[in-house]
């Protein structure tokens, strides 16, 4: 596979597809539901779409551009979820393994007090028992007083501290016992930064991006001047978003707190769950390489680990349909989501705007980042840009 993405890449690709997804994206820049965005797709390994769109900065008048940097939130997730496959395919970390093997000191027990034990795979699949303080339904939630951070606001923590306050806090459920999403992430941050004994960015940088050739993906901006500007929502158009600025993404959570400035601080604590800076073409490329069998990084037989569903029915409350695999969700019931994907759908998002899947079955993959949360994350952009291409390249057609 070659190690970024050029003008080689590309072939012509199935006549409906371009104006399929076109017509999605220029649709959301002119109502105003997004301020940029850069979208890939890739069947068979060739990109068959690229386009940069809209304004990465709109109060600085500068152009999206395909090379842009964005603030990747949760897509940071199946990076730092990839670097731990990494370990367990090198011998060095087992799936089964008891966290406090690897982190002693962390050990959060049931709200009975009861003593918990956790495992890398239940961190993996978010089924640990652990939480999110942006999740909780108001500022006075357990998370919130031990001052937790989600990775995205601007606590100036160091991660140990983190997790040590994670651990303060009494589990939301039995481990194993049913899925929530959660800081499991970060805590896998802090076992993958044991076994190897680096700092997470250099670790994640040994065992995943620099085999990849991921040169703009790391845990801050590698250059800020490609660094979008993040904006929310709002009406008649989406606002900047302002420093510490709390947004929730649905009614009856507090909501994140987020700090753009974050992106920029190499001394932010890194947040395997949601610290991560990079751009559309190195994503796209770390997806290219699960879907395609995981070489260099991984063996076929964990990459097919990785991308089975692991929890069963039990999975994100606003994906029927879908279970967790190991970092992302699955779908196993593509008529419970209404959705055109195939049976084994890999999918997840970014609260800063970002949304991607995989569909293995079809050869697919797509990433679509953008500077607008949380309609380029879960608005009908999603939807729509999922349904265009699947309409472009037509939904009956060739899924051996």
């Amino acid at each position: 596979m070659p190690t970024s993405i050029s003008p080689a890449d590309f072939f012509t690709p199935p006549a409906g597809v371009a104006p399929a997804i076109d017509a999605v994206v220029d649709r959301a820049l002119q109502r105003r539901r997004l301020v940029g965005a850069v979208v890939l797709v890739a069947r068979d390994g060739q990109t068959i779409y690229h386009r940069a769109a809209g304004l990465a900065d709109r109060e600085a008048d500068r152009p999206m551009t395909e090379d842009a940097l964005f603030r990747l939130a949760s897509v940071s997730k199946p990076i730092v979820s990839t670097a731990a496959l990494v370990l367990v395919g090198q011998g060095r970390l087992g799936l089964d393994d008891a966290v406090d093997r690897w982190l002693p000191r962390f050990r959060p027990a049931l709200p009975d007090r009861t003593p918990a034990r956790l495992t890398v795979r239940q961190l993996l699949t978010h089924t640990a028992g652990l939480g999110y303080r942006f999740l909780e339904a108001d500022r006075t939630g357990p998370l919130a007083r031990a001052g937790v951070s989600d990775g995205l606001d601007g606590a100036r923590l160091t991660l140990a501290e983190n997790l040590h306050r994670i651990a303060g806090v009494p589990l939301m459920h039995g481990p194993g016992t049913a899925w929530g999403y959660s800081l499991a992430t970060d805590v896998l941050g802090g076992v993958i930064e044991r076994v190897t004994g680096q700092a997470l960015p250099e670790a994640v940088r040994t065992l995943v991006t620099a085999p990849l050739g991921l040169h703009d993906t790391g845990f801050h901006a590698l250059d800020a001047q490609r660094l979008t500007a993040a904006y929310v929502n709002d009406d008649p158009a989406p606002r900047r978003l302002r420093a510490g600025e709390t947004v929730t993404p649905f009614e009856g959570a507090v909501g994140i707190e987020f700090d753009p400035a974050r992106a920029l601080d190499p001394t932010a604590f890194p947040s395997g769950g949601a610290g991560m800076v990079g751009s559309a073409g190195d994503f796209l490329r770390l997806l290219e390489t699960l879907r395609t069998g995981g070489g260099p990084l991984l063996p076929p037989a964990l990459v097919a680990e990785m991308g089975r569903n692991q929890t069963g029915d039990k999975g994100p409350p606003d994906a029927p349909g879908a279970g967790f695999g190991l970092g992302f969700s699955v779908l196993h019931d593509p008529q419970a989501a209404s959705s055109p994907e195939s049976a084994g759908t890999w999918r997840w998002g970014g609260a800063y705007g970002h949304s991607w899947f995989v569909d293995p079955r079809r050869r697919l993959s797509v990433v679509a980042f953008t500077n607008t949360l949380y309609e380029g994350m879960s608005g009908e952009f999603v939807r729509d840009l999922r349904d265009a291409v699947y309409a472009g390249l037509g939904r009956t057609g060739d899924k051996s």
